[in-house]
């Protein structure tokens, strides 16, 4: 009787995950259609990885993006983040600072932070370099599907931010775009389980 009940528990429990994953996949895909471009101090890109000394075709789309925003008079900082990836020499971000200054924009224009691994610690760093350089507003930058979590984690560190995704995504195929949900819907997931926890100073938005 005890296995019996064990069991429907058990199957209880992975219904409710499967609920959870399937209504967080749902709202990540929702949000991916919202683009909130407006005008703001700063962008800030987040990092996709380098191949060599360029940046990976991902991370270009997302910088060729923050590029337009700064042509189009909608930033004046490009904030570029991301540290040393598996395998490279610099990182992510001075690449990325490279390649931005090979398209026109200037020095001046940008900023970076070379020590972030994860989404999370991007936002964090960008944020101490806000309020050094006294800014206060930000476009969020990175690929549609990804915005919802880079989002949520702006405003657990107090950024008054918008979303602006690129739309020179390479995640355009159904297969790309599937796979890419499926991980972003556990790594959303992850990260509302880890803003719980009590020695998480971040729990500041409810949605």
């Amino acid at each position: 009787m005890k296995l019996k009940y064990a069991g429907r528990g058990a199957g209880l429990i992975l219904v409710l995950i499967a609920i959870v994953f399937i209504y967080n996949a749902v709202a990540i895909y929702h949000f991916s259609q919202q683009d909130q471009t407006q005008k703001a101090d700063c962008a800030i890109v987040a990092g996709a990885g380098v191949e060599g000394e360029r940046p990976s075709p991902v991370f270009q789309a997302r910088l060729d993006h923050a590029i337009h925003l700064w042509q189009e008079g909608l930033v004046r900082i490009n904030i570029l983040t991301g540290g040393l990836s598996a395998h490279a020499q610099h990182a992510d971000a001075a690449i990325a600072r490279q390649y931005l200054l090979e398209q026109g924009i200037p020095a001046s224009a940008i900023l970076t932070e070379e020590t972030s691994t994860k989404t999370r610690d991007n936002v964090q760093n960008a944020k101490a370099l806000m309020q050094a350089h006294q800014l206060t507003t930000a476009l969020m930058v990175s690929d549609p599907l990804h915005m919802y979590r880079l989002m949520l984690i702006a405003w657990d560190n107090d950024i008054q931010a918008w979303s602006s995704p690129a739309p020179g995504s390479l995640y355009r195929s159904w297969s790309t775009r599937l796979s890419m949900l499926t991980r972003e819907s556990l790594w959303y997931t992850g990260y509302r389980i880890y803003r719980l926890m009590p020695q998480t100073a971040v729990q500041k938005v409810s949605t």
